[in-house]
């Protein structure tokens, strides 16, 4: 059976989709610059909403990211990504 699918008797089922949780915290993610597809950014600064980073952080964009060392992890999986391709050349680097 779907998980879609309501079960028999239990009347009709609801499709929610979750919503992507964003960071407020001031842990490690907060003190680095991150990794971010260029269209996502562009579209975050036009409507908020969250962009994911290569890491897995999730928040919105409002800091200048030349102000922050890159994140290690976003950096190492771009690294693997792009072979080992120069940092900030693409211009993905957005916190």
């Amino acid at each position: 059976m779907s998980t879609l699918e309501p079960e028999r008797g239990t009347g009709t089922g609801t499709l929610v989709e979750p919503t992507p949780q964003t960071s407020h915290g001031d842990g490690d993610h907060e003190r680095f610059a991150h990794y971010v597809q260029k269209d996502k950014i562009m579209a975050s600064a036009l409507d908020g909403t969250p962009v994911v980073a290569l890491c897995g952080k999730v928040w919105v964009p409002g800091r200048d990211p030349k102000k922050y060392p890159v994140c290690p992890m976003c950096k190492e999986i771009y690294e693997s990504m792009t072979g080992g391709g120069d940092e900030g050349k693409g211009g993905d680097k957005k916190k």
